[in-house]
């Protein structure tokens, strides 16, 4: 008992920030301060707009960012990681909040925390190098989509209709607003997205989206414009933390939602740190430290009131850019943040919803990397069809199911190639000339067959099919020499094609059995079925004489003289494979 609980010490201790991380926010602070300091201007107007889209108010967005933020920057396996509130997990949250209320989605964010906090204990960060690029880039090309039509009921000035599918919600304020058209927020929403887009092209490190912010809340308060809804009061500071919102009673309840988020937040943060490392040069991220600390913080946000919070892939990536090499960047970024939160609450408070539409309307556009989508769909009509698979169920059902289904698909598409690679053709027996030892073992009704590739349970069928209609042979030798794996179904196979034969009357025979293969085939008795009498022939000329010896001795074959044939001259492919031993 002691062992096991001095190894889960270890591993904590293992997950924790140490002295390596102290040492490396020494090097270089300047750089970084400065580095914070630009993703905290583009964090903000996100923040703020993806608290407003998520249901529970700029506030919440803001406390994510702070929150969330520092304790990821801390405790996260990331150098270089910033996280806060996302599109994609307020894709997940809507649907929460319409269901189950504002604490129901703090309760689900403390739960997702824990959730994940536990998969980092299990290591299972690396369980993500597995997902196929059609998966990411339709779940990113979906969640674009899904950002862009939450944003459509503030960005053409009407209430959020109620609903709890997107693209109902969106028809829905479409419909509101031809019935009432008002131009004003439209106007502003398109001239924010216009700024940020243009400029990222024209320069990419001035933070437009600030700018354009800055400039359609003092255009706002014109007269003449003064129709445009603003964000709204917010509080001068964070809440002191409180488990207030905690029902016991309902955990149960929520124990599925909470699943849902904890698997989102470790697929994007994690695929967020992946892009960080790929734009660096050295840089590497602890993957299940990573889970550790986006547990923390999402432990931590819903105590001030905080939505669930990921790694950002934007703001990560702005953070490279513009020259971050340690964690005082990220924790920088929230220090600003919450300086702003303390000290310009008022002046945040007058940003017009359609300004913040528009910096999300601009931030779903950037999303998509057109040139990563066209290698993709031009590779094969597999990952096209994963693509577009994964990105409509983004679309239409939500985000989990969406990376399952793509998952399923590509699982399942990959199998299939797998499968077609598996190969079994009837073959010579002996390579060269030697046409007639040929002729005389088809006189003699042996007949060789070669199996290369998997013998799985995804080919494995239609080599039984094949092999069971064999006519007018006595014997058949299985060369498995080529066989790259054996599953155990693939090992059931054999053994039904082998007892299936032998009640016609038909023996069979299998050389270059590899070792590693014999456990499985024996488990299930395949082993005994294909070779007579216990014997494992190592080469096809073994069981040749094997074959021959048994036909002679059964009389079925008129008497050659005492012992087997003479093989002639040459080598075959089989003497080739190592020698296996026999009983």
């Amino acid at each position: 008992m002691s062992t096991a609980v001095s190894r889960g010490w270890a591993r904590i201790v293992s997950l924790l920030p140490g002295r390596a991380d102290l040492a490396e926010v020494r090097r270089d602070p300047r750089r970084n301060l400065l580095a914070g300091l630009t993703v905290a201007v583009v964090a903000l107007p996100l923040a703020l707009g993806f608290g407003v889209s998520s249901g529970l108010g700029a506030e919440a967005g803001l406390a994510t960012a702070v929150v969330a933020g520092a304790c990821a920057a801390v405790f996260g396996g990331s150098r270089l990681q910033v996280s806060g509130p996302t599109g994609a997990m307020t894709v997940v949250l809507v649907p929460i909040v319409a269901e189950y209320g504002p604490t129901g989605v703090l309760t689900v964010g403390l739960m997702a925390g824990v959730i994940l906090v536990a998969l980092a204990l299990l290591r299972a960060g690396r369980c993500t190098q597995y997902i196929p690029a059609p998966v990411v880039e339709g779940f990113t090309l979906g969640i674009a989509c899904v950002i862009g039509l939450q944003q459509i009921p503030n960005a053409l000035g009407v209430p959020a209709p109620e609903g709890d599918r997107v693209l109902v919600v969106a028809w829905r304020a479409v419909e509101a607003f031809a019935a009432s058209p008002d131009w004003t927020a439209a106007g502003f929403a398109v001239a924010v997205a216009a700024v940020m887009l243009v400029g990222a092209r024209i320069r990419p490190a001035v933070p437009f989206s600030i700018i354009a912010v800055a400039a359609a809340t003092a255009a706002a308060q014109l007269p003449v414009l003064d129709s445009v809804r603003p964000i709204g009061d917010l509080p001068a500071g964070l809440p002191a933390p409180s488990l207030s919102f905690l029902d016991p009673a309902a955990l149960g309840g929520l124990l599925t939602p909470a699943l849902a988020v904890a698997a989102l937040a470790a697929l994007e943060s994690l695929l967020s740190a992946s892009v960080a490392d790929g734009m660096t040069v050295g840089q590497r991220h602890d993957p299940d430290r990573e889970l550790f600390g986006q547990g923390l913080a999402n432990i931590a946000a819903p105590l001030f009131g905080g939505v669930p919070a990921t790694g950002a892939i934007a703001r990560t990536a702005v953070n490279v850019r513009t020259g971050a090499s340690s964690r005082l960047a990220a924790l920088s970024h929230a220090a600003v943040l919450a300086v702003i939160v303390f000290a310009a609450a008022p002046l945040v408070s007058r940003i017009p919803l359609a300004a913040l539409a528009g910096v999300l309307l601009a931030t779903a556009v950037r999303m998509v990397e057109v040139g990563s989508l066209r290698a993709i769909a031009g590779a094969t009509r597999s990952d096209a069809v994963v693509l577009v698979l994964t990105a409509a169920a983004t679309l239409v059902l939500d985000l989990v199911y969406a990376v399952v289904i793509g998952l399923a698909v590509a699982g399942g598409l990959a199998l299939r190639a797998v499968a077609r690679q598996a190969r079994f053709d009837r073959v010579p027996l002996d390579r060269g000339d030697h046409d007639a030892e040929e002729h005389a073992l088809l006189a003699e009704h042996i007949v060789a067959y070669r199996i290369d590739g998997p013998l799985f349970f995804a080919a494995a069928h239609r080599f039984l099919l094949e092999l069971t209609e064999v006519a007018d042979i006595r014997v058949v030798i299985l060369r498995m020499s080529r066989v790259s794996t054996v599953d155990a179904t693939g090992a059931l196979v054999l053994k039904d094609a082998a007892e299936k034969l032998r009640r016609r009357g038909i023996l069979v025979l299998a050389s270059g059995i590899r070792p590693e293969q014999r456990g499985v085939l024996a488990s299930v008795g395949a082993l005994e079925a294909l070779c007579a009498a216990g014997r494992q022939y190592a080469t096809t000329p073994d069981a040749i004489r094997a074959a021959r010896e048994h036909l002679e001795t059964h009389g079925v074959l008129p008497g050659p003289g005492p012992g087997p044939r003479k093989r002639p001259p040459g080598r075959t492919d089989d003497q080739a494979e190592s020698p296996a031993p026999s009983p």
